[in-house]
């Protein structure tokens, strides 16, 4: 079955080096801008749920608000453990809407 593609934000709405929630069918993901690129993941952090969509972006690295986890958004792998990954998403922009792979 082929992807579908569905549209989570306009590019306006997640400016460069930041990250946002946004929904894409019944799921929560964590949105984020950075270089230009998009990047997608689960909201929910390995460690204890804390909300990713909530956190920081340095780079291409995404730490969690609550205890500092840190995941690389471009591959999910968590910093310290690469053994632990997130989900994460493909995502493309079509006239100026951000769309996400479900």
């Amino acid at each position: 079955m082929a992807d579908r593609y569905v549209t989570v934000a306009r590019v306006e709405e997640v400016p460069p080096g930041s990250v946002r929630t946004v929904r894409a069918g019944e799921e929560e993901i964590a949105l984020a801008h950075v270089d230009g690129e998009f990047y997608a993941t689960q909201h929910a952090c390995l460690h204890l749920h804390g909300p990713l969509g909530e956190g920081r972006v340095d780079d291409h690295v995404l730490t969690c608000p609550w205890h500092g986890w840190q995941y690389d958004l471009r591959t999910g792998e968590n910093e310290f453990d690469r053994a632990i990954r997130l989900q994460t998403y493909e995502v493309r922009v079509e006239d100026g809407e951000v769309k996400v792979a479900l």
